[in-house]
């Protein structure tokens, strides 16, 4: 019953929450939530909430970028989230969403890895960034995007360096430094339809899902798809030319969040 009421209202134009179907719910952002972490946020996507944390740690760079530093998402969604989820290992919603916002910040080039070694080839910067829904009420990956990258735009970085040739702790810190902004903008498409910021309910009704990550400039990063229909050339397109206008409204809730 509810999965056709919400197609009808889709069909009509309109979603059961009275939003348009390229409106995005209230959104806030608030960094420097966790005392010990080296940057992090918290972000509202309507009812659903999600909580980054960074790390700054050292280790070996990969065998195929040796000369860079490295970045690593994990996403947990708690237990009391959603009842959909149950404890133990991270499920397949973790592993993707995890993935799927690991991919937009590299793409974007969020940082500039390149300045990264603290021993050539052999120690580089590790950046961790952990993610944590505590809330799932839709929408996760947009969410958790934006608490990536708040988390990252508030960090101070450690700075290690090397004495008696191993790495250890200087003392002193600088603020990280960040080339890009992405924001991702995720669609689900319902009876043909493409709705922004889908609610678990609207999720549960979708076809497809598609997510568009952006820079500053507007140039897309990262497409990800999922689900079993198809989009054509035009829905792709139409996708792209709204993520566009929706983006600079959500990337302003960061610089308001810091």
């Amino acid at each position: 019953m509810k999965l056709k009421r919400i197609q009808e209202a889709i069909s009509s134009g309109k979603r059961l929450d009275g939003r348009g179907l390229e409106d995005y719910r209230d959104i806030k952002v608030k960094t420097g939530v966790i005392e010990k972490a080296d940057g992090s946020s918290e972000v509202f996507i309507g009812d659903t909430r999600v909580i980054a944390g960074i790390e700054i740690s050292y280790g070996p760079p990969f065998e195929d970028t040796p000369g860079e530093g490295i970045l690593i998402c994990n996403a947990e969604i708690v237990p009391l989230a959603s009842p959909d989820i149950e404890p133990g290992p991270p499920d397949e919603v973790s592993i993707e969403l995890a993935r799927v916002v690991d991919r937009g910040l590299r793409s974007a080039g969020i940082v500039d890895f390149s300045k990264m070694e603290i021993i050539p080839k052999k120690t580089v910067y590790v950046i961790n960034v952990d993610l944590f829904v505590l809330n799932h009420a839709g929408n996760l990956i947009d969410a958790s995007t934006l608490a990536a990258v708040a988390a990252l735009r508030s960090t101070i970085k450690p700075i290690f360096e090397v004495r008696n040739g191993e790495v250890v702790p200087s003392g002193r810190k600088e603020p990280l430094e960040i080339r890009s902004t992405p924001i991702s903008v995720t669609f689900s498409k319902i009876g043909g339809a493409l709705i922004v910021d889908p609610t678990s309910e609207e999720e549960d009704a979708m076809e497809t899902r598609l997510t568009i990550t952006l820079d500053e400039k507007g140039n897309v990063c990262a497409i990800q798809k999922s689900g079993p229909e198809a989009l054509t050339l035009e829905e792709v397109r139409k996708a792209i030319s709204i993520a566009a206008s929706k983006a600079p409204e959500i990337r302003s809730k960061i610089t308001g969040g810091i």
